[in-house]
């Protein structure tokens, strides 16, 4: 099983900039896993945000933030990052790292087998 273990949300000012770290522990190995992140507003459904492959070297993103946020990865460590600028109000949400052994870059959640709890991220404008 993998344990994912996000963390670096919290209160940004609009315009502002916000890494997140995403700390996955377990089997399988991490190198094996494509990274991604979702994220969830009050009253609306998980949306897929981004995802890195398990070679680091691909990525996709959501157009809602793309050219804004940007995923990467350090297998040394065992991390994955969200790094988050030009956040605007709507970026508000909590974030959630998932993970899935796959050579391809998935965007739907429900093709993710694990999940982290999920850390908030709040905008004031």
């Amino acid at each position: 099983q993998v344990q994912l273990v996000e963390s670096g949300g919290g209160l940004v000012q609009a315009g502002g900039s916000l890494r997140l770290s995403c700390a996955a522990s377990g089997r399988p190995f991490f190198s094996t896993l494509l990274m991604g992140w979702f994220r969830q507003a009050p009253g609306k459904e998980r949306e897929f945000v981004g995802a890195i492959s398990r070679d680091g070297y691909s990525s996709t993103y959501a157009d809602s933030v793309k050219g804004r946020f940007a995923i990467s990865r350090d297998d040394a460590k065992n991390k994955v990052y969200l790094q988050m600028n030009y956040v605007q109000p709507e970026d508000a949400a909590v974030y959630y790292c998932a993970a899935v052994v796959s050579r391809l870059l998935h965007t739907a959640s429900n093709s993710y087998d694990y999940w982290g709890q999920g850390t908030q991220v709040t905008v004031s404008s």
